[in-house]
Protein backbone atom coordinates (compact mmCIF):
# COMPACT_ATOMS: atom_id res chain seq x y z
CA UNK A 1 0.00 0.00 0.00
CA UNK A 2 2.76 2.71 0.97
CA UNK A 3 4.69 1.95 -2.29
CA UNK A 4 1.94 2.38 -4.14
CA UNK A 5 1.52 5.98 -2.28
CA UNK A 6 4.80 6.78 -2.80
CA UNK A 7 4.46 6.10 -6.82
CA UNK A 8 1.94 7.95 -6.71
CA UNK A 9 3.96 11.53 -5.11
CA UNK A 10 6.69 10.59 -7.71
CA UNK A 11 3.61 11.02 -10.76
CA UNK A 12 2.57 13.77 -9.33
CA UNK A 13 5.90 15.85 -8.96
CA UNK A 14 6.81 14.08 -12.50
CA UNK A 15 3.51 16.31 -13.64
CA UNK A 16 4.94 19.75 -12.45
CA UNK A 17 9.11 18.59 -13.18
CA UNK A 18 8.13 17.06 -16.85
CA UNK A 19 10.19 13.92 -15.34
CA UNK A 20 8.98 10.70 -14.28
CA UNK A 21 11.97 10.02 -12.42
CA UNK A 22 13.32 11.99 -9.13
CA UNK A 23 16.69 14.01 -10.04
CA UNK A 24 20.14 11.98 -10.46
CA UNK A 25 21.58 12.25 -6.92
CA UNK A 26 24.56 10.37 -6.19
CA UNK A 27 23.09 7.25 -7.92
CA UNK A 28 20.40 5.93 -10.89
CA UNK A 29 17.55 7.74 -11.10
CA UNK A 30 15.93 4.65 -13.74
CA UNK A 31 15.27 1.78 -11.16
CA UNK A 32 12.74 0.91 -9.61
CA UNK A 33 11.33 2.18 -5.72
CA UNK A 34 13.68 -0.05 -3.81
CA UNK A 35 12.19 -1.33 -0.37
CA UNK A 36 14.09 0.83 1.61
CA UNK A 37 12.26 4.12 -0.16
CA UNK A 38 9.00 2.67 1.06
CA UNK A 39 9.52 1.45 4.49
CA UNK A 40 7.10 2.15 7.13
CA UNK A 41 8.74 4.26 10.07
CA UNK A 42 9.61 2.45 12.64
CA UNK A 43 7.14 1.27 15.56
CA UNK A 44 9.00 3.49 18.23
CA UNK A 45 9.12 6.13 16.08
CA UNK A 46 4.98 5.84 15.19
CA UNK A 47 4.68 5.94 18.91
CA UNK A 48 6.45 9.13 19.66
CA UNK A 49 4.10 10.33 16.49
CA UNK A 50 1.14 9.53 18.79
CA UNK A 51 2.17 10.64 21.90
CA UNK A 52 3.02 14.14 20.67
CA UNK A 53 -0.16 14.23 18.63
CA UNK A 54 1.57 14.56 15.31
CA UNK A 55 -0.72 12.82 12.58
CA UNK A 56 1.50 10.83 10.82
CA UNK A 57 1.28 12.67 7.39
CA UNK A 58 1.57 16.03 8.55
CA UNK A 59 3.73 18.91 6.94
CA UNK A 60 8.01 18.49 8.42
CA UNK A 61 10.52 21.32 9.02
CA UNK A 62 13.79 20.16 9.33
CA UNK A 63 16.70 22.31 11.13
CA UNK A 64 20.74 21.33 10.87
CA UNK A 65 23.71 22.67 12.98
CA UNK A 66 26.79 22.42 11.77
CA UNK A 67 28.91 23.36 15.20
CA UNK A 68 26.60 21.11 17.19
CA UNK A 69 26.38 18.41 14.64
CA UNK A 70 22.43 17.98 14.87
CA UNK A 71 19.71 17.67 12.94
CA UNK A 72 15.96 18.31 13.87
CA UNK A 73 12.72 16.99 12.44
CA UNK A 74 10.27 19.31 13.71
CA UNK A 75 6.45 18.06 12.50
CA UNK A 76 3.09 19.82 12.93
CA UNK A 77 0.98 18.81 15.54
CA UNK A 78 -2.80 18.81 15.80
CA UNK A 79 -2.95 22.67 16.78
CA UNK A 80 -1.08 22.99 13.12
CA UNK A 81 1.93 24.16 14.85
CA UNK A 82 5.60 22.73 14.66
CA UNK A 83 7.00 20.62 17.69
CA UNK A 84 9.89 19.06 17.69
CA UNK A 85 9.72 15.34 16.78
CA UNK A 86 13.44 14.08 17.43
CA UNK A 87 17.18 15.44 16.94
CA UNK A 88 19.65 12.75 15.20
CA UNK A 89 23.47 13.52 15.59
CA UNK A 90 24.99 14.18 12.06
CA UNK A 91 27.59 11.45 11.63
CA UNK A 92 29.86 13.98 9.14
CA UNK A 93 29.69 16.97 7.86
CA UNK A 94 32.43 19.10 5.32
CA UNK A 95 34.49 22.07 5.31
CA UNK A 96 34.06 25.08 7.85
CA UNK A 97 31.42 27.63 8.98
CA UNK A 98 30.38 29.36 6.95
CA UNK A 99 28.07 29.08 3.43
CA UNK A 100 28.81 27.21 0.31
CA UNK A 101 30.42 29.59 -2.31
CA UNK A 102 31.55 27.50 -5.42
CA UNK A 103 31.73 23.96 -6.93
CA UNK A 104 34.55 21.59 -5.32
CA UNK A 105 35.02 24.53 -1.87
CA UNK A 106 33.68 20.96 0.40
CA UNK A 107 31.50 23.53 2.44
CA UNK A 108 27.60 22.12 3.24
CA UNK A 109 25.12 24.75 2.18
CA UNK A 110 23.95 26.85 5.18
CA UNK A 111 20.72 29.29 4.31
CA UNK A 112 16.51 28.04 3.67
CA UNK A 113 15.64 25.46 1.29
CA UNK A 114 12.87 24.42 -0.47
CA UNK A 115 12.57 20.43 -0.92
CA UNK A 116 9.97 18.94 -3.54
CA UNK A 117 9.55 14.90 -4.33
CA UNK A 118 11.67 14.90 -7.13
CA UNK A 119 15.08 15.66 -4.93
CA UNK A 120 14.30 12.81 -2.92
CA UNK A 121 16.58 9.98 -4.21
CA UNK A 122 15.56 6.36 -3.47
CA UNK A 123 18.16 5.13 -5.54
CA UNK A 124 21.17 6.48 -4.37
CA UNK A 125 24.59 4.94 -3.96
CA UNK A 126 24.40 6.40 -0.15
CA UNK A 127 21.41 4.72 0.65
CA UNK A 128 18.82 7.35 0.62
CA UNK A 129 19.77 10.68 -0.08
CA UNK A 130 17.71 14.14 -0.48
CA UNK A 131 18.84 17.18 -2.35
CA UNK A 132 18.98 20.19 -0.66
CA UNK A 133 18.43 22.28 -4.15
CA UNK A 134 21.62 24.39 -3.89
CA UNK A 135 21.87 26.81 -5.64
CA UNK A 136 19.07 27.74 -4.28
CA UNK A 137 17.65 31.31 -5.26
CA UNK A 138 19.48 33.46 -2.59
CA UNK A 139 22.95 31.45 -3.76
CA UNK A 140 22.37 32.22 -7.62
CA UNK A 141 21.47 35.90 -6.94
CA UNK A 142 24.83 35.99 -5.10
CA UNK A 143 26.56 34.23 -7.55
CA UNK A 144 27.93 31.09 -5.51
CA UNK A 145 27.34 27.63 -7.52
CA UNK A 146 27.41 23.68 -6.61
CA UNK A 147 25.74 21.00 -7.40
CA UNK A 148 24.42 17.93 -5.53
CA UNK A 149 24.60 18.69 -2.52
CA UNK A 150 23.17 16.17 0.27
CA UNK A 151 21.68 15.02 3.34
CA UNK A 152 22.77 10.92 2.53
CA UNK A 153 23.33 7.54 4.22
CA UNK A 154 26.66 5.96 4.27
CA UNK A 155 28.22 8.51 7.14
CA UNK A 156 31.01 9.96 4.48
CA UNK A 157 30.59 13.99 3.21
CA UNK A 158 32.18 16.30 0.71
CA UNK A 159 29.82 18.94 0.89
CA UNK A 160 27.19 17.25 2.23
CA UNK A 161 25.14 16.71 5.70
CA UNK A 162 25.99 12.79 6.08
CA UNK A 163 23.66 10.41 8.29
CA UNK A 164 24.16 6.94 9.36
CA UNK A 165 22.10 4.98 6.93
CA UNK A 166 19.28 3.96 9.79
CA UNK A 167 19.17 8.06 10.37
CA UNK A 168 18.99 8.29 6.38
CA UNK A 169 16.17 5.91 6.23
CA UNK A 170 14.08 7.21 9.17
CA UNK A 171 14.43 10.98 7.44
CA UNK A 172 13.58 10.08 3.94
CA UNK A 173 10.55 8.03 5.75
CA UNK A 174 9.10 11.54 7.56
CA UNK A 175 9.95 13.48 4.36
CA UNK A 176 7.99 11.21 2.42
CA UNK A 177 5.20 10.57 4.51
CA UNK A 178 4.80 14.68 4.91
CA UNK A 179 4.47 14.23 0.63
CA UNK A 180 1.83 11.71 1.29
CA UNK A 181 0.09 14.02 3.31
CA UNK A 182 -0.90 16.05 0.05
CA UNK A 183 2.08 18.49 1.10
CA UNK A 184 3.89 19.66 -2.03
CA UNK A 185 7.24 20.70 -0.30
CA UNK A 186 9.10 21.06 3.25
CA UNK A 187 11.79 23.92 4.45
CA UNK A 188 15.19 22.58 5.23
CA UNK A 189 17.20 25.23 7.63
CA UNK A 190 21.06 24.83 7.39
CA UNK A 191 22.92 26.70 10.13
CA UNK A 192 26.42 27.05 10.89
CA UNK A 193 25.31 26.73 14.65
CA UNK A 194 22.58 27.76 17.15
CA UNK A 195 21.61 30.93 16.82
CA UNK A 196 21.88 32.40 20.03
CA UNK A 197 23.48 36.01 20.83
CA UNK A 198 26.27 33.91 23.09
CA UNK A 199 27.33 32.24 19.75
CA UNK A 200 26.76 35.15 17.76
CA UNK A 201 29.12 37.17 19.97
CA UNK A 202 31.71 34.10 19.93
CA UNK A 203 32.05 33.99 16.30
CA UNK A 204 31.55 38.17 16.20
CA UNK A 205 35.16 38.17 14.17
CA UNK A 206 33.80 35.90 11.22
CA UNK A 207 33.04 37.50 8.08
CA UNK A 208 30.08 35.87 7.90
CA UNK A 209 28.59 37.41 10.68
CA UNK A 210 26.18 39.68 8.92
CA UNK A 211 24.99 36.49 6.76
CA UNK A 212 24.05 34.50 9.61
CA UNK A 213 22.74 37.17 11.56
CA UNK A 214 20.03 37.50 8.47
CA UNK A 215 19.61 33.60 8.74
CA UNK A 216 18.69 34.27 12.40
CA UNK A 217 15.39 36.72 11.37
CA UNK A 218 14.18 33.64 9.95
CA UNK A 219 15.30 31.63 12.49
CA UNK A 220 13.63 33.83 15.17
CA UNK A 221 10.30 33.75 13.06
CA UNK A 222 9.96 30.11 13.33
CA UNK A 223 11.19 29.69 16.99
CA UNK A 224 8.81 31.95 18.31
CA UNK A 225 5.24 31.14 15.98
CA UNK A 226 6.22 27.84 15.16
CA UNK A 227 5.34 28.14 11.79
CA UNK A 228 7.26 27.49 9.12
CA UNK A 229 8.67 31.15 7.64
CA UNK A 230 7.59 32.09 4.11
CA UNK A 231 11.00 32.70 2.24
CA UNK A 232 11.60 35.46 -0.62
CA UNK A 233 14.86 37.00 -1.93
CA UNK A 234 15.50 40.48 -3.05
CA UNK A 235 18.42 42.54 -3.15
CA UNK A 236 20.70 39.66 -2.96
CA UNK A 237 19.24 38.77 0.46
CA UNK A 238 16.80 36.14 2.26
CA UNK A 239 13.38 38.19 3.69
CA UNK A 240 11.40 36.32 5.92
CA UNK A 241 7.29 36.74 6.12
CA UNK A 242 6.94 39.63 3.75
CA UNK A 243 4.01 41.65 3.64
CA UNK A 244 3.13 45.06 1.30
CA UNK A 245 2.05 48.36 3.18
CA UNK A 246 -1.09 48.76 4.30
CA UNK A 247 -3.95 49.87 1.60
CA UNK A 248 -0.91 48.18 -0.82
CA UNK A 249 -2.97 47.58 -4.43
CA UNK A 250 -0.89 45.14 -4.98
CA UNK A 251 1.19 41.48 -3.74
CA UNK A 252 4.68 42.35 -3.42
CA UNK A 253 7.08 41.65 -6.77
CA UNK A 254 10.08 39.83 -5.91
CA UNK A 255 13.34 40.17 -7.88
CA UNK A 256 16.61 38.78 -5.89
CA UNK A 257 18.90 40.65 -7.74
CA UNK A 258 17.31 43.94 -7.46
CA UNK A 259 15.84 46.30 -4.79
CA UNK A 260 13.17 44.98 -2.45
CA UNK A 261 9.42 46.41 -2.86
CA UNK A 262 8.21 48.39 -0.49
CA UNK A 263 7.50 46.07 2.27
CA UNK A 264 5.55 46.50 5.91
CA UNK A 265 8.17 45.99 8.70
CA UNK A 266 9.10 42.51 9.31
CA UNK A 267 8.01 40.83 13.25
CA UNK A 268 11.19 39.48 12.68
CA UNK A 269 13.29 42.93 12.47
CA UNK A 270 11.56 43.45 15.88
CA UNK A 271 13.14 40.26 17.17
CA UNK A 272 16.14 41.01 15.68
CA UNK A 273 16.34 44.51 17.14
CA UNK A 274 16.15 42.50 20.80
CA UNK A 275 18.21 40.35 19.58
CA UNK A 276 20.58 43.29 18.70
CA UNK A 277 20.89 44.12 22.20
CA UNK A 278 21.46 40.41 23.50
CA UNK A 279 24.35 40.23 21.39
CA UNK A 280 25.47 43.15 22.64
CA UNK A 281 25.56 41.76 26.35
CA UNK A 282 27.05 38.79 25.10
CA UNK A 283 29.53 40.46 23.80
CA UNK A 284 30.55 42.31 26.85
CA UNK A 285 30.21 39.11 28.61
CA UNK A 286 33.00 37.52 26.29
CA UNK A 287 35.11 40.34 26.59
CA UNK A 288 35.06 40.52 30.71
Amino acid sequence: MIRAMVRRVLVLAAAFATALTPVICLGESSKPLPAKATRELPAELLSLLEQKKMPKYSPIVVRLFKEEAELEVWKQDATDRFQILKTYPICRWSGDLGPKLYEGDRQAPEGFYTITPELMNPNSNFHLSINLGFPNTFDKANKRNGSFLMIHGDCWSSGCYAMTDEQISEIYSLARDSFLGGRPSFQVQAYPFRLTPANLARHRNSPNLAFWKMLKIGNDHFETTRLEPRVDVCDRRYVFDARPPPNSPSPPVFNPAEKCPPLRRQSGNRAAGAGEEALRRARIRAIA
